[in-house]
């Protein structure tokens, strides 16, 4: 009898271990499911980067024209970023990741915080500015669907997908099927010399799939540099003369 019972509690035992793992598993993924759980999206620092233009002086920010696409490479030789006055104040704003990871974009950046820059790789299918074409740009009073006039938003807007980006508010989608912002790059500042330094990127970065799924193709476009990171400084230029034929779709 009393074997009998020591192997009733020998199997009680693993009945309970199996039901308490089965109960830690369904907890960690309701953990993982539940955006209150995901853990907060923080700054990466890539190395400080000064903005300069192209004859290779420090860039001033007073030499922006308002609402003009300028790009710069950063925080990867091959990976363009969209650079923006976009001649209004930009307001923090709380965004999420496609991984449901929550962030606070810190807004603009400048005397009049209107300065802002964020990746321009389309969250959707990584579309980019080369030098022969773009299909991704900031369009000035571009309306939310693409067949309608404009309704006097301004917008980055991608062509490939129409994935549509707000860039005063963190650049958060207003429409198509990108599933989260364009990734930020963060800037400073300097108002006593008025130049602006490139720091970090926040939000989702899409950079591994990009050079995944652009490998040949930058090999041809940068060469060995393509994943190597800026240094020390990056050229800042017109998207229209960086690209000879930028999409308005």
């Amino acid at each position: 009898m009393a074997a009998i019972s020591t192997q009733r509690g020998l199997q009680m035992d693993r009945r309970e271990f199996v039901e308490s793992c089965a109960v830690g598993a369904g907890s960690l993924a309701a953990t993982l499911a539940n955006p209150a759980w995901a853990a907060d999206a923080k700054p990466r620092s890539h190395g400080r980067v000064l903005l300069v233009d192209e004859l290779g002086k420090p860039l001033k920010a007073a030499s922006l024209r308002a609402q003009t696409n300028y790009v710069f490479h950063y925080p990867f030789e091959a990976t363009p970023v969209f650079l923006l006055d976009l001649g209004k104040p930009a307001m923090p704003t709380s965004l999420r990741t496609r991984g449901q990871q929550t962030y606070q974009w810190p807004g603009g950046v400048g005397p009049a915080r209107s300065l802002v820059a964020f990746s321009a790789i389309c969250a959707h299918k990584l579309v980019y500015p080369t030098r022969d074409l773009s299909f991704i740009s900031f369009r000035k009073g571009a309306a939310l669907n693409p067949l309608t006039p404009s309704k006097g938003s301004d917008l980055i807007h991608c062509c490939a997908d129409h994935s549509q980006y707000d860039p005063a508010r963190g650049a958060q989608v207003l429409g198509g099927p990108a599933e989260q912002p364009l990734c930020a790059v963060l800037l400073e500042h300097d108002a006593r010399a008025d130049t602006l330094t490139a720091t970090g990127t926040l939000g989702g970065e899409l950079f591994d799939d990009f050079f995944r799924k652009y490998d040949m193709k930058l090999s041809l476009e940068v060469g060995p540099r393509a994943r190597q990171a800026v240094a020390a400084r990056s050229t800042v230029r017109e998207l229209d003369r960086f690209c000879r034929n930028a999409v308005r779709c």
